[in-house]
């Protein structure tokens, strides 16, 4: 098969002049400078984006200033009924913003529709749910009456104010209505600022959020490199930083929220997620779960598992099954639907995997499968399996973010978790095993925010999401988002 045919929408849209969003309109920067968005399947540039100023940060944060104001005292369900239009317009958008996420990050054409939109939408119904749901509590204190007084007291959620987004490349359409929407429900406005590899979904959903109704100045989006997001986080106008990203990014990100006026942050970061089959499972079930869990959209999922640990009596015929597995994939462009395995999303990202490559062969790890680059345009990286030598290997503590699977064979469970807790990250991790009572006698032991069983990387908006350790501060989803975007007061009053 070949590519699915462009929409003539999506043409027009990259044949656009790209500007800002600001104060419910595409603006032009203050600036002239740009930035090439390119495709990751063959290199070409697919458009040009703005590369916002100082100006234009002053003029995004004044302007969420201002929306926030009307915004916060909209009602909850106000709030909750765009919200809800948002969501009919990602599907009525659907195929658009696929064909755009996929052009912009190499996502396969059928992720970019079920994970991107129709999972953007499903978590935008879930916030919508929360705008007439988030209450305080009335508190009865037992302070002594001196004549006869009484007292009473009540806690209010409010919303905090304006919320600075910061969004990674790997998923740019879904984490960004992760943010805007916990933002937006609450009553907080907020300015997004998208990865400069993958900036175009957010600009036309940006547009989308304006043709529900949300009023002007609620959300912003400017475009741009690391400078923007700094002077974002560093701005005397801003409240808040929700940022997704690596653990090194992250830590930079708190420390300047932190040091410039004590903002608070809330920090979704990446990790080296652990993987563990139990000698129960069989070989072709085990297989479907490291696919799952380490080479959905070619690892490149902050939660996607990176260290796989196989009982030594499983791991060669493991191995071997696996290997013949990812052979078979189909490797080609995104936009093809019959494409089993798609590019990685840019070229600093391809390189540093081939740099990767070069550390695992000089300390000595046996690549068992793949463990090269493509030598055309597209950013290609083989599916790669990995047996590390030891705990110590660079593959089995470094993060890759990529479609890169390292092994370690273990001998019991003592071992098991011992491999599975030593290391610096704590973002999640995955059980696979037949036995449901050992799982759960184990999975307290497992140090990781988000755990699956039998399952990996999916994710429904009902259940919190979040690391530990270094991996993050903070939780997405659930009721969690509540205390991360609303400040608690608390109200005493004598009678």
């Amino acid at each position: 098969m070949s590519d699915i045919a462009l929409l003539p929408s999506v043409r027009a849209f990259l044949a656009r002049e790209h500007g800002l969003f600001i104060h419910g309109q595409t603006v032009p920067s203050q600036g002239s400078a740009t930035i090439p968005v390119r495709n990751p399947a063959d290199g070409q540039t697919l458009a040009h984006i703005a590369d916002a100023t100082q100006a234009d940060v002053d003029q995004a944060v004044a302007s969420a200033r201002q929306g926030f104001a009307s915004w916060s005292r909209s009602s909850p369900a106000a709030r909750a009924a765009v919200l809800l239009r948002l969501a009919d317009l990602l599907e009525a958008h659907r195929e658009e913003l696929a064909q755009l996420e996929t052009l912009q990050s190499g996502k396969l054409i059928g992720i970019s529709r079920a994970f991107e939109v129709e999972q953007a939408a499903h978590f935008l119904r879930y916030y919508a749910g929360w705008a007439t749901k988030i209450t305080g509590q009335t508190i009865t204190p037992s302070l002594p009456s001196f004549a006869g007084e009484r007292y009473s007291a009540y806690t209010l959620r409010e919303p905090i104010g304006v919320v600075v987004g910061i969004v990674p490349w790997n998923f740019a359409t879904m984490i960004a209505i992760w943010k805007l929407a916990s933002a937006l429900t609450t009553g907080c406005s907020i300015v997004i600022k998208p990865s400069e590899f993958t900036p175009l979904t957010l600009l036309r959903i940006a547009e989308l959020a304006s043709e529900a109704g949300l009023p002007a100045g609620a959300l912003n989006v400017l475009t741009g490199a690391g400078h923007v997001g700094k002077a974002l986080i560093e701005h005397p106008g801003t409240d808040k930083v929700s940022f997704t990203g690596s653990v090194p990014t992250g830590i930079a990100v708190g420390q300047a929220a932190m040091g410039a006026k004590l903002t608070r942050a809330t920090l979704e970061l990446g990790g080296k997620n652990a993987v563990a089959f139990l000698p129960d499972v069989a070989t072709d079930k085990a297989v479907d779960g490291i696919i799952e869990a380490g080479f959905l959209h070619s690892g490149q999922i902050c939660a996607a598992g990176e260290r796989f640990y196989v009982h030594r009596s499983r791991l060669d015929p493991l191995l071997e099954a696996l290997s013949q597995r990812l052979g078979q994939l189909k490797v080609g462009s995104p936009l093809d639907e019959t494409t089993q395995f798609g590019p990685v999303a840019n070229k600093p990202h391809q390189q540093k995997l081939a740099e990767l490559f070069a550390t695992a062969r000089a300390e000595g790890s046996q690549i068992i499968h793949g463990g090269r680059i493509g030598d055309g345009p597209g950013c290609f990286v083989e599916p790669t399996v990995i047996l590390a030598k030891s705990v110590n290997d660079t593959l089995l503590n470094q993060e890759t973010f990529g479609p890169v699977a390292t092994f370690l064979p273990y001998d019991d469970e003592d071992q098991l978790l011992h491999l599975m807790n030593a290391s610096p990250y704590g973002l999640s991790a995955s059980l696979w095993t037949n036995d449901l009572g050992k799982a759960m006698r184990l999975i307290p032991e497992i140090q990781a925010g988000t755990l699956w069983v039998n399952m990996h990387t999916l994710l429904d908006p009902a259940v919190p999401f979040g690391g530990i350790k270094a991996s993050g501060i903070g939780r997405e989803f659930g009721s969690a988002f509540i205390d991360d975007f609303t400040e608690l007061k608390s109200v005493m009053i004598r009678y």
